[in-house]
């Protein structure tokens, strides 16, 4: 048993060691890709919190969801951002799978290098979106007579640049007309849809996505065409990048 366990975990270290060598040349070919998609999260960050800005709080549109779905509350906000964060941990797992699983061959670094280039493709389109058109959020903390709805005017430059993270893109506001969470959400499952191997997780991961929408707009977080328009745009998004990206070296 002992030599057993021995062998197994030798085995183990061993691929390893083999697919972080191929990783760190991936890397060093790549890591341009990388650092671009890396900091236009922090853009988009920036982005969000300029809205803020012009935000100006007023009556609730007029919203089919809101009618349909029951409103869970402000206290029950967080239910959908815990399932946010178990799709975001999942995936994120899964991307170093290689390291120590054999199974379907994909590369770490060249999946993010996907994914950072849809989610930057999305979210290029969103802040076009909510810069276009403002509209009254929603979200508790959006309404008139919430403190956080209206943004005093900055006292400096370097008070926009540090967006006040995390609590500044917690507390958002007028970031509209195309749910964030909802791109994250689809871009990680489309992406599994595609290189991952197991059916049931596939489908497992669409339920959650649609769960995940149903949560976004029962906690009033966004108007139900942020994540209608989510869901057609990041699939479009994805399908037209796809095309012209080179695809994923798999074995």
């Amino acid at each position: 048993m002992t030599l057993y366990i021995g062998r197994e975990a030798s085995k183990l270290w061993k691929r390893i060691c083999s697919e972080t060598t191929t990783e760190i040349n991936l890397l060093l070919d790549n890591w341009k890709y990388l650092l671009a998609g890396l900091i236009f999260q922090y853009i988009h960050g920036l982005a969000a919190r300029g809205v803020h800005y012009l935000h100006r709080p007023g009556p609730t549109l007029q919203d089919l969801g809101f009618y349909i779905l029951p409103e869970l509350g402000q206290d029950k906000a967080y239910i959908s951002e815990t399932v946010f964060t178990f799709v975001f941990l999942s995936f994120l797992l899964w991307t170093f799978h290689p390291f120590i699983f054999k199974s379907k061959k994909i590369y770490t670094v060249l999946v993010w290098c996907r994914v950072l280039a849809f989610l930057v493709a999305s979210q290029i389109l969103r802040i076009i979106t909510f810069y276009s058109t403002q509209l009254p959020g929603p979200n508790y903390h959006c309404r008139e007579g919430s403190k956080l709805a209206r943004l005093p005017k900055p006292e400096s430059v370097l008070e926009v640049l540090l967006i006040n993270f995390p609590r500044g893109v917690i507390y958002g506001c007028g970031d509209l007309i195309f749910s964030s969470h909802m791109i994250f959400t689809l871009v990680f499952v489309l992406t599994y849809q595609k290189y991952g191997t197991r059916s049931f997780i596939k489908h497992f991961a669409w339920l959650v996505a649609i769960v995940q929408s149903l949560l976004i707009v029962a906690s009033r977080k966004h108007y139900t065409v942020d994540v209608v328009v989510a869901w057609y745009t990041v699939n479009l998004v994805v399908f037209f990048i796809d095309k012209k990206l080179p695809g994923l070296n798999i074995l």
